[in-house]
Parts: structure tokens; C-alpha cells; sequence
């Protein structure tokens, strides 16, 4: 991202000397950079995507927890059975053993039985101490599983909390602090942020932003995603180097990197993505909504690594 912004820099230094081939290189500089951004992205989708699965998993765990439980319980209950018939024969053994020789036919067929019969409590006593072995297993698994989600929603919570009391000062229209997807998304208006078609940050945004950078400079364990947004209205005015819309939405989202970053959040954790006018939240049939979605989103979100270590350790 440092190269990116640097080659930002050196393209605007040098745009009234550049030569067609050195264009040429920048512009596949460029296109190159916007690949890697969307690598980036990928990488998160992908992390999300992981904890979709972790969460089907607790669910599936939950299911398989609850058809052990009750397959523990009936073999409980024949276990039980097996006893009294085992206690029953034992009995009859006995009766039959005083009588003697004259019912030593049946004596034998009966003791024959009760061996039977223990084999099969022997085996139902093992069955059910390892079922009960597995239970604990899943059990506890269900357990990690749900410590693990919950620090992650604590995590977001917490972030979101911290990000809100910080920016208590501005305007509800200009910007707001919410959580989906277990991301937190703090989203600024343009006329927060800046006038029509200009890229440089006003101050009242700058104090903003910088609110902003010193809640959460200190956290050392996030991803922070800078998305630049426009409606559909094509700029007024067309450069060697903005040709359009995403070209200012990109811009626009390195120019607020610069202030974060400047305030002390770190450069290893952020990203600068323009997406134009392609996700409008709003209709741009109608000036209000053209207004909405002219906007910066800063997508933050806290980074995960500790957490899959705990599971795979588990």
C-alpha cells in the first residue's frame, strides 16, 4: 500500500513531463497494485468464510452431541436391564446350584446363559464408557468453539464502542458507526469529507478522521479497509490521471489513508479500495440519493490469527 501511495505521488510530480512510455509503466504499475488490492479483499472474504464454517461446525457438533447423548442414555438404560437379568440369573444359578444333581442339566444350560449374558454387559459397559469418552470430547470442542466466536464478538463490540465515543462530536448525517458481518463500518458522508470532485480532505474531516485514527491507532491487531464511493454522475473534469469516477474513489480513500496513518495507525494494517459508483446504497434517480451514496466506508476488522491458533490446537 506504501507503493501504491508513493506511486500516487510521483505520478502527480510528474505529470506534465512524462513520456508516453513512462505512462505506459505507471499505468501497469498501477493496474498491478489494484490486483493485489484484490487479492487483499479475497483474503478477507476468505476469513469470513472460515468463520461461516466454524459456526456450521458448532452446529453440526451441537447435533452430533445431542444423538450421542441419547444414544448413551438407551444403552444406559439396557446396561441397567442387562444388570437385573444378570442379578436374575445369578439368582436362579444359585436355587439351582442347592438342588443339585438332579437338575444339573439345567444348571448348565443356565450357566452357559449367564456367561452369555456377561459377555454381552462386559461389552455394553465398554460401549458406553467410550461413548461417554466422546461425548466429553464434543462436548468440550462445542465449548472452544463457542469461547472462540464469542471473543470475536466481544472483539467487534468493544471496537465499535470505542470508535462510537470517539466520533460522539459529529453529526448523525454525516457519519455513522455499525457492525455487520462481524466487521465494524464506520461510513462519512462526501460533504464531511470533501467538496464536489476534490480529492484533498476538509479540515472538519480531517479532525474526523483523526478522532478516528487515535481510538484505534493503538490496537495493533486490525485490518483496515478504506473504500472510496460516488454516485453515477460522471466528473466534471478528466486528467491524464483521473479519468473518472473509481480514479476518484481511489484517490479520495489513499488522501484519508495519508491523515489515518499520519495520526498514527499503522501502515502494515490498512488497504485503499475505490469502487465508484458500482455499490450505491441508494438510488441515484433522485439528489438524496445520489447524496447517500457519494460516501468513504472504513471497514474494520479485528485480526483473527490468535483465535484459529486456539483452534487448531484444539
Amino acid at each position: 500500500m506504501k507503493q501504491f501511495s508513493l506511486l500516487v505521488v510521483l505520478i502527480i510530480i510528474a505529470a506534465s513531463c512524462v513520456t508516453q512510455k513512462k505512462y505506459d509503466e505507471l499505468l501497469e504499475s498501477k493496474i498491478g497494485l489494484e490486483t493485489n488490492l484484490a487479492n487483499s479483499r479475497d483474503s478477507l472474504e476468505t476469513a469470513l468464510t472460515t468463520i461461516s464454517g466454524l459456526e456450521q461446525e458448532i452446529r453440526d457438533l451441537k447435533s452430533d452431541t445431542s444423538k450421542l447423548g441419547d444414544k448413551m442414555r438407551s444403552l444406559t438404560s439396557d446396561l441397567s436391564k442387562l444388570s437385573q437379568d444378570h442379578e436374575q440369573l445369578q439368582n436362579n444359578y444359585n436355587n439351582l446350584a442347592s438342588n443339585s444333581g438332579k437338575l444339573t442339566s439345567d444348571l448348565a444350560a443356565q450357566q452357559e446363559r449367564l456367561m452369555t449374558l456377561k459377555e454381552n454387559l462386559d461389552q455394553t459397559k465398554r460401549q458406553n464408557e467410550q461413548l461417554s469418552a466422546d461425548l466429553a470430547i464434543r462436548e468440550q470442542k462445542v465449548k472452544d468453539l463457542e469461547e472462540i466466536l464469542a471473543k470475536k464478538d466481544e472483539a467487534v463490540q468493544a471496537l465499535k464502542k470505542r470508535i462510537t465515543e470517539a466520533l460522539l462530536n459529529f453529526k448523525e448525517s454525516d457519519l455513522s458507526v455499525s457492525v455487520k458481518n462481524g466487521k465494524v463500518y464506520v461510513s462519512l458522508s462526501e460533504q464531511l469529507l470533501f467538496k464536489s470532485g476534490s480529492t484533498s480532505v476538509d479540515p472538519k474531516g480531517v479532525n474526523a478522521l483523526q478522532q478516528l485514527a487515535k481510538a484505534i491507532k493503538d490496537q495493533k491487531d486490525l485490518n483496515i479497509m478504506v473504500e472510496g464511493h460516488t454516485d453515477d454522475v460522471p466528473i466534471s473534469r478528466t486528467s491524464q490521471f483521473m479519468n473518472d469516477n473509481w480514479d476518484l474513489s481511489v484517490l479520495r480513500a489513499t488522501s484519508i489513508i495519508r491523515i489515518l496513518t499520519k495520526t498514527g495507525v499503522s501502515t502494515d494494517n490498512v488497504m485503499a479500495a475505490g469502487r465508484g459508483e458500482f455499490i450505491p446504497v441508494a438510488t441515484n434517480d433522485t439528489k438524496e440519493g445520489r447524496q447517500k451514496n457519494r460516501r468513504t466506508e472504513i471497514i474494520i476488522t479485528p485480526n483473527l490469527d490468535e483465535l484459529f491458533e486456539i483452534l487448531k490446537v484444539n
